[in-house]
Order: structure tokens, then sequence, then C-alpha cells
């Protein structure tokens, strides 16, 4: 090798080669290193002479690689000391993964990757039969060659082929160390159909660590740790068992830790999600905003609640209530209250009655687990402008009409739900076009450094056009609320309340009240005779003809016909019909009587026939998509609704 050297010298011209470096011993073993030596001639060569005389040698060789892996107690402490307690305390499970391979790369080996069960990560996962799915949570080498990435893909769902150790240590449970050479990595690859695995493993150290769950409910391992060393480094050997088998246990039990928070975290937020409305519903005129803020950190919903729920007819019921307590107890409860309003609702329950109704469920609740709560509870005729108020226990309802100050609803007091202390009491009244009506709970106005009385206060100079502080924005006697945007309201009523710790749960519920158009209702006035069910027929049939909805006259002057004749028979007195066209087209008759028909579906038992009592709400049952009964001031009103084409 040193030939073209001495031709160098020889010929005075600059030469470079690569040369082996070492001791005699380390060329036999192999283990010499390659360096590159340059010559360069210092003198101009003389003719007749035997070589130059003088020459620059120039040798570039790599430094000696100093093995990190040779000392175990470096390792130890390195790995167990100094890089798990750091991380011990993340909760996450991914973020968890990418910690635990920053400790693992560089302090114990080259390359590594952490493997979990896919049903350990994916609670909804079914255990599979055989050899079960892992996930690789995270990966990492100390060169940062993307070849790892693409071989060993983040994220990737995969079962290991029979007969590979990564299979023998996941259903056994205890380290596995296999030394790769080139044949078993091409083996691997071809095994696994992934060519470049057989070159970033060719030559490795492997040491695969099993993950142990205590509580596991399958033999073997919940996953394991991949460490691979190059050839450049010490192999694994049995103290780098010892060590890497305890850090895996140690990182098994920050494991656990993770897998349990995420499950809890994954099933309250599911019950959170199912408790609160996933959507509020109200007729087009009307517009409804609403907020919802958690006391806790931690459980992200309480014991408020609200609720705006569409009924027949251009109505709509707006809800807010507050269950005493906090967390998920109180949640639950708040569940329970929610889904027997919207029952009440569909039942056209008035407020007052259907609060009645709420109490009688909370003193059976009582009865195992003491609980009450407060409620508001609105309801709004799109068609009229008529609001029923009833609160059980609740602050009274803010109102804001047009070119008016904001005022406090005054509401007949009752008692909250639960305690059961007498009847709930309601009020009627007529609400101008655009008014802003406001439910809200008590986090809102109260806390433990402010006054309900200053918190109330705040809240009606904010509907007022003016800010908490200062001057009015618009005058006093032209307050701005009534032209602005319900999210800005909304907004200006949270302010400062972010900043308080101590908060109790705020739900807010803020609606903009408007009429129907007059274009999209109709009523009539009929004699209780039998010429006024024909009509009705004409009435209707006249009425679809304006309306471009001549598609649905005959059902609909059958279903009026039918209601109409119901009416004349079992109530007597003039009847009114109505016909709503609100998100569907509504047909109600309302009378003097206050007693509920029913549908009846008996047979006699001397002929087996039908009765007749109730076959014209049979016909109304099949031809609308819902019918009903709710009471009004002077009797009752039966309604049916089809869909609009």
């Amino acid at each position: 090798g040193a030939a073209p050297l001495a031709e160098a010298l020889r010929s005075g011209r600059e030469r470079t080669v690569m040369l082996p470096v070492g001791s005699a011993a380390e060329r036999d073993a192999g283990l010499a290193r390659e360096a590159v030596v340059t010559v360069h001639p210092m003198t101009p060569v003389v003719p007749g002479a035997v070589a130059c005389p003088a020459a620059l040698a120039v040798i570039r060789m790599p430094a000696p690689l100093a093995d990190r892996f040779v000392d175990p107690a470096v390792t130890r402490r390195a790995l167990l000391e100094d890089g798990l307690p750091r991380i011990g305390a993340t909760l996450d499970l991914e973020l968890l993964a990418r910690g635990l391979m920053d400790v693992l790369v560089p302090h114990f080996c080259n390359s590594g990757a952490l493997l979990l069960l896919e049903s350990l990560v994916d609670a909804e996962e079914p255990p599979a039969s055989g050899t079960p799915p892992l996930r690789r949570m995270a990966l990492a080498s100390d060169d940062h060659d993307t070849a790892w990435d693409a071989a060993f893909p983040t994220g990737e769902v995969l079962v290991y082929p029979a007969g590979t150790p990564h299979e023998r240590c996941l259903l056994t449970g205890e380290p596995v160390l296999t030394l790769y050479g080139g044949d078993d990595a091409m083996l691997l690859a071809e095994k696994w159909g992934r060519p470049p695995v057989a070159d970033l493993l060719k030559g490795t150290s492997l040491l695969l660590l099993p993950v142990r769950l205590d509580d596991s409910d399958r033999p073997g391992a919940a996953g394991f740790f991949v460490c691979t060393r190059d050839t450049a480094h010490r192999p694994f050997d049995a103290y780098d068992i010892e060590i890497g088998m305890e850090f895996a246990a140690r990182a098994a039990r920050f494991v656990d830790g993770a897998r349990r928070y995420g499950r809890e975290r994954a099933t309250a937020l599911t019950l959170q999600r199912s408790l609160l409305p996933t959507g509020l519903s109200a007729p087009s005129s009307v517009e409804v905003h609403h907020r919802y803020l958690p006391g806790s950190r931690l459980v992200e919903v309480g014991g408020d609640w609200y609720e705006s729920i569409a009924l027949p007819g251009g109505r709509v019921a707006l809800v807010v209530g507050d269950v005493a307590g906090h967390g998920v107890r109180a949640a639950v409860t708040m569940g329970r209250l929610r889904t027997a309003i919207h029952t009440l609702a569909g039942l056209d329950l008035p407020p007052a009655e259907a609060l009645e109704r709420l109490d009688l469920l909370m003193s059976t609740l009582g009865e195992r687990e003491p609980h009450f709560a407060t409620c508001a509870y609105v309801v709004y005729d799109a068609v009229t402008g008529r609001c029923e108020v009833a609160s059980a226990g609740h602050l009274p309802p803010l109102l804001a009409a047009p070119g008016a100050p904001a005022t406090y609803l005054d509401v007949p007091p009752s008692p909250p739900l639960g305690v059961g202390d007498g009847p709930v009491a309601s009020r009627e009244f007529t609400v101008e076009d655009g008014t802003l009506l406001f439910l809200y709970t008590d986090g809102l106005v109260e806390n433990r450094g402010r006054d309900i009385d200053d918190g109330l206060a705040r809240l009606r100079r904010v509907f007022d056009g003016r800010e908490p502080d200062g001057p009015a924005a618009s005058g006093a006697g032209a307050p701005a609320a009534g032209g602005a945007s319900l999210t800005d309201l909304c907004d200006g009523a949270l302010g400062g309340v972010f900043d308080d710790r101590h908060r109790d749960d705020i739900a807010m519920l803020v609606a903009r009240l408007r009429r129907i158009p007059s274009s999209h209702h109709v009523s009539w006035e009929l004699p209780a005779e039998p010429a006024a069910v024909r009509r009705a027929r004409g009435l209707v049939r006249d009425r679809l003809e304006r309306w471009d909805l001549m598609e649905m006259a005959d059902s609909t002057a059958l279903l009026a016909s039918e209601l109409v004749t119901n009416a004349i028979r079992h109530a007597g007195g003039r009847v009114t019909l109505r016909l709503v066209r609100e998100g569907g087209l509504l047909c109600e008759v309302q009378d003097s009587s206050d007693g509920r028909p029913r549908v009846h579906g008996t047979y006699e038992p001397d002929d087996s026939a039908l009765t007749e009592t109730g076959r014209g709400l049979h016909v109304v049952g099949r031809l609308a998509r819902r019918w009903g009964v709710r009471r009004t001031a002077t009797g009752k009103a039966v309604w049916c609704e089809q869909a609009l084409p």
C-alpha cells in the first residue's frame, strides 16, 4: 500500500492513498482503522538523484470512538436516575412514549422504539386472538437517519411474523437478546416484507425489553422496547439486560398510570359531552346563543344546564337550571333533569306544571341521595308574542326591550326543586319584537369576593349597552343592547369571571325574541255546528293555494275536518282553527274543553269491532308526523304537524 508514496517521492508529485493504521495485532484481528495519507514533496527532484530529499506527509485518521456503553454504572445512572424522574409525571401516553425514547437513546442504545398493544392504546379495540397487533408509539435514533422513520413509521399498527424474536418477547413476557448477522437480518426483512430492514439491522445487537402490567388480563407482555446497538459499540450482555429490565419495569408503571388516566378521562369526557346539549332549536324568528363555563378545571361539566327546545306551532321552551354541588355527581343529576325537561316539553305542559313534575322527580331522587336544584322555564309563542315564565328558586330572568332599560322580571317566587314546599306559579306577558331575554345561573353574578347585588347590577349595565364601570355608551334613555350581537353580549356578561379560580359553574342563554311573519299563520273562529266542518275544509284549501302548497291540500283538509269534528262533538261552543307554517305545517283546533282526547284501540266483546270513539285521532296519527294536546287559558288545543315538501 506504500508503493504509491515511494513513487511520489521519486517523481516529486503529490499523491494520496488509503492505508491501514494500527498495531500488527490489530491488523491481524481486522480492527485497524483506515487513514488518508497525503505526501507533499518539499524540494524539486534533481536529475540523476535517487529521490526527493524532503517531503511532507499528512495523515488523516478518524479519532477513536469512546464507547459510551462500556461502564454499566454510568449507564445505570444516566438511564434510571437522571432521565426517568423528569418524565414520571407525564400522563399523556404519546408524550410519555417520546420521553422514554429520549432517555433510552442515547444512554442505552443507538436506536430504539416502544410498541404497545393496540387494545391497550385504544380502549374500544377488543383483545385479539393469537398474536395481538401492536402500535409503535415512538421511535428514536442517535444519528437521526430518516431511514429508520421510513422503515419503522411511528403510529403504525402491525403484527410481527411468527418465529421472530419480537413475537417471542410479546408472548412470553421475557427479554430477548439477539445478534443479527447478515443472513438473520435478511431473513427477518423477507418475513416482514420490508427490504430496508436488512440494511438497518445487519450486524446490530438487538435487545427486546418487555413491558409487563400487573393487571393485564392476558399472559405475556403488554408491549416491549426495541433496543439496537450498531457495530461500533459493545453488544448487549447480561449486565445490560439487568439494567434494561429495571428501566422497563419502571416505565411500565408510568405507562400503566398514563393508560388509566387516559381511559378515565375518555370516560369522563364521553359522559360530560352526552350530558350537555349538542344543539339548540328554536323558531326561525328567534335567535338563541349560549355559553357554558365549568367551575372546575379538571371536570368539564357540573350541575348547570341550558336548553332551547322548539315546540310545534312556532313556540320555543327556554330553560336554564342549576343543580346544587359540583362535579360528576351533580352532572348526573343534571342529565336526568335535562331528559325530563325534554319529555315534559314534548307533552306541551305549561312551565309551572312542568316545574312541579320536576320537583316530584327531584324528591324521588332525594330519597336515595339528597339533592335540590333551581330552574327558570320560559315558553315563548312566536305567533302571538306571548311569554309564560315560571321559576323554582332561580334568579330572575333579565328582559331588555328595544329602546328601554334592562329590567329583571318579577316572577312569582317558588321553592327550589326537591324541596317540595308549595305550588309553582307562573306569569304571562307580551313582548315586543327584538326583545332580549337572558337566563343565567348564580355563578355569573355571585362569587366569594363580590356580592350578588353588585353582580346583578353589573349584568344589567352590560345589557344597557354600558361597560361595567364606565359611562353609558348610548345614553341612559337609548340602550344599545337591543341591536348588539348576542355573541358580544355573552362575552360582556362573562367579563372578569375567567380570572376567578374559585368560581361556580356558569350557564347562560340569551334569546332575541321576534314574531314569525304574519303571512305564515292564519286563524279562523268557527261555530259549533256540522256546517263548520265543510267550511274548515274550504278555508284550508284556499290558504294552502295562497302558500303554493296544494299538494298538501287533501291531507290537511282531512286533518282539519277530523279535529274540528272532534271539537264540536266533545267540547261544544265555538272553536278556533289555526294554520302555522314554521318548520312544518301545523294545523291546530282550540276549544273550551279541558279534557284530553285519547286514541282508543280496544275491541268490544260482542262484535269485536273497533270502537267509534277516537277514530278521528287514528286518522290524524296516520297522516301527520306527530300530534299532541296542550292546555290554553280557556281550554285546550289539539294540533298535528306535517312535513313541508
